[in-house]
């Protein structure tokens, strides 16, 4: 083993349980509806994977901050990012339009 330590990890349910309880969350959240729903899939799927940013971004061949800012919401990932963060979470990407 190398030594080094990984960071301990919040649940991610706790925190979502958390930040959907803040009414200023909820109001951004409910504004930017698809970005952030994507922005959370994305970090629920790396947790999921057991991964951290870091490892994520290793696998993506970018840097931990890119992988945070697409966690974020704060950018707008194209189909080549997604798909890269989906093989990095052993996922498969899938795009769908539903009717409202």
């Amino acid at each position: 083993m190398s030594g080094k330590r990984r960071p301990k990890a919040i649940p991610f349910g706790k925190l979502a349980k958390e930040w959907k309880s803040d009414p200023k969350f909820v109001a951004e959240y409910e504004r930017l509806g698809p970005v952030m729903e994507l922005a959370f899939r994305l970090a629920e799927f790396r947790h999921k994977s057991g991964l951290t940013q870091a490892e994520v971004a290793k696998r993506m061949k970018t840097t931990q901050s890119a992988v945070a800012r697409l966690e974020s919401g704060k950018v707008d990932p194209g189909l080549k990012t997604l798909a890269s963060y989906a093989d990095a979470v052993s996922a498969r990407l899938k795009i769908e339009l539903v009717r409202d």
